[in-house]
């Protein structure tokens, strides 16, 4: 169990919440890897609280998907899977595409200069290598043109990806070599918003997330294979 993460108290929110947010933040950044067990005494000691905070944060992570239960073995982190991070992006490329559509004829000249400004920031972000940070400004990128197309129902559904889209996101951005695609993928749609071309900004968004699919779907396969021949030489050496 890693110990790099810690609770962030916030006197507007209830304890429970606190642990809830603390825990599903550590999951999405892997500071908690999938497969990892969480237990409960462990992570009580940790974040100074009781089981109980962690027992009810643990059971809407679980909700959410971020966490499995396993007979006889308890809670562990989900593993991250072909099929649920091909079901994620399947219903994110269709919604980006039209999200950058529909900016492109409702976005305010204050939102374009917000959303080169967030395209600049990211560029400026990727040179730190501060993983953290680079999604953070890769989310606040995506966000202003969601916010743009003005649809509270569209909003709304991507809202209730966003913390499952966020954990690929942060796979992606983890490699280093994938930066410089990223940032000519967000030049290319700021670019085609600009011009208020929807139909080069619905193929730039789609180009972004499939992107991002392949980049992922290498790593899970790479992930598998070394997963297999670390068991195969601890077979070997038994």
């Amino acid at each position: 169990m890693q110990d790099s993460f810690k609770i962030s108290m916030d006197e507007f929110l209830p304890l429970r919440d606190v642990v809830f947010k603390t825990l599903r933040q550590a999951i999405l950044t892997g500071e908690l890897k999938p497969g990892e067990r969480l237990m409960e005494i462990h992570l009580a000691n940790k974040l100074g609280v009781s089981r109980t905070p962690i027992r009810e944060a643990i059971r809407k992570l679980e909700l959410e998907g971020l966490v499995t239960m396993i007979p006889r073995r308890g809670a562990e982190v989900s593993q991250i899977t072909e099929k649920s991070m091909q079901d994620v992006l399947e219903v994110r490329r269709n919604l980006d595409a039209l999200c950058a559509q529909l900016a492109c004829e409702r976005i305010s000249k204050e939102e374009l200069d917000a959303l080169e400004e967030a395209k600049n920031d990211f560029e400026e972000t990727v040179k730190t290598k501060d993983f953290k940070l680079i999604a953070q400004k890769d989310v606040a990128f995506h966000d202003i043109i969601i916010k743009a197309t003005n649809n509270m129902r569209l909003i709304t559904l991507i809202n209730n990806l966003s913390e499952q889209m966020y954990r690929y996101r942060f796979e992606y951005i983890k490699d280093f070599s994938q930066h410089p695609t990223l940032i000519k993928e967000h030049q290319d749609i700021f670019n085609a918003i600009k011009a208020g071309n929807s139909e080069k900004a619905g193929e730039a968004a789609v180009i972004h997330i499939d992107n991002q699919k392949k980049a992922i779907i290498a790593q899970i396969r790479l992930d598998k294979l070394n997963k297999s021949g670390m068991k195969q030489d601890d077979q070997q050496h038994e």
